[in-house]
């Protein structure tokens, strides 16, 4: 089940659109169970397909994750500015601006 699970969330990811972030949360709901940002967390950290958009995910507050890459929150940092996400001065994504809508135009099996 493991596996499925981790290949429904790598799905969704692949969704989220140049330019825009998700959330874990988001991302849980839309796999199904809204209890499973951490379950989230722990399939794109253990993630090495490079289709999935790892760097496009963020938490609720629009936090990056110190984890991320190489040099941390800076490498996903990077990336997103990349695509012209813009941060706020606290060093979040501005999701008032970059947050996916979460549309899914065929459905995710």
């Amino acid at each position: 089940m493991q596996a499925s699970v981790f290949e429904q969330i790598y799905a969704i990811a692949r969704r989220i659109p140049y330019g825009c972030v998700a959330t874990y949360g988001q991302i849980a709901r839309l796999a199904g169970n809204p209890h499973w940002s951490r379950v989230v967390g722990y399939a794109l950290h253990v993630c090495r397909d490079s289709s999935v958009p790892c760097h496009r995910i963020v938490n609720r507050e629009g936090r990056l994750y110190e984890g991320f890459g190489p040099m941390g929150s800076e490498t996903q940092r990077i990336c997103l500015e990349a695509e012209g996400v813009e941060f706020l001065p606290d060093g979040n994504v501005d999701l008032s601006r970059f947050l996916w809508d979460g549309e899914l135009p065929d459905a995710v099996q």
